[in-house]
C-alpha cells in the first residue's frame, strides 16, 4: 500500500465536493492502519469548508477506499479533519481564506510581527498592525500562524442566523431557581 494510492482514490472524490486534499498520512496502528487526511476548501462564502460538507466528503471517502485496493486487505480507520488553526499558512490561498483573521507571522531574519489579515495576493499580504497597513511578501516571511481568539466581535460581512437573536428572561422566575 502507497500513499500515492490512497491519494489518487481520494482526490477526485474531494474535487466532487468542492475540497482539496491539503495532507494525506498512512501510519500503523498495530494490526490496523490510521489514515489521516486533512482538506481544505473555498466553502460557500471563500473562507473554508464547512463541517458538513467535510462530513459528506469523509463517508464518500470511506466508501471510495472501500471499494478500491487502495488500503489493500488491512483494516484502517478513517480521520479526516479540515486544516484547522494549527496548520502554517503556506499558499496565497491559504491567507485568502483567512481574511480578517489575526496572524503571528515570523519574518526572515528573526523579527516576529502580529496583525490581521486585510488583503492577499499572489506574492503578499497585506496586515493590519496596530491599525497601520503592513505588506509582507510571502519570500520574507518564515513561519505564519492564525491566533486563536476567543472573545472576537463577528465579521459584519459573516452572516450567522444567530446573530440577531436575543435572549428573553422573565424577572419572576429568576427567584425560583
Amino acid at each position: 500500500m502507497r500513499d500515492e494510492a490512497v491519494e489518487a482514490v481520494v482526490n477526485p472524490v474531494l474535487a466532487g465536493f468542492g475540497l482539496e486534499l491539503d495532507a494525506l498520512e498512512v501510519v500503523p496502528a498495530g494490526k490496523r492502519r490510521v489514515v489521516r487526511i486533512v482538506v481544505d476548501g473555498d466553502g460557500p462564502k471563500g473562507r473554508g469548508p464547512l463541517l458538513d460538507d467535510i462530513a459528506s466528503a469523509s463517508r464518500a471517502v470511506s466508501d471510495a477506499l472501500d471499494g478500491s485496493d487502495a488500503m489493500g486487505q488491512a483494516a484502517y480507520t478513517l480521520e479526516v479533519s479540515s486544516r484547522g488553526v494549527g496548520r502554517p499558512l503556506t499558499e496565497p490561498k491559504h491567507w485568502r481564506r483567512n481574511a480578517t483573521r489575526l496572524v503571528r507571522v515570523d519574518l526572515v531574519g528573526g523579527a516576529q510581527v502580529t496583525g490581521r489579515i486585510t488583503e492577499a495576493g499572489e506574492d503578499a499580504v497585506v496586515l493590519d498592525v496596530d491599525g497601520t497597513p503592513r505588506e509582507v511578501r510571502y519570500a520574507d516571511l518564515t513561519k505564519a500562524l492564525v491566533q486563536v481568539e476567543l472573545n472576537r466581535r463577528q465579521d459584519d460581512d459573516e452572516d450567522d442566523e444567530d446573530d440577531d437573536v436575543e435572549l428573553e428572561t422573565d424577572d419572576e422566575d429568576e427567584d425560583d431557581h
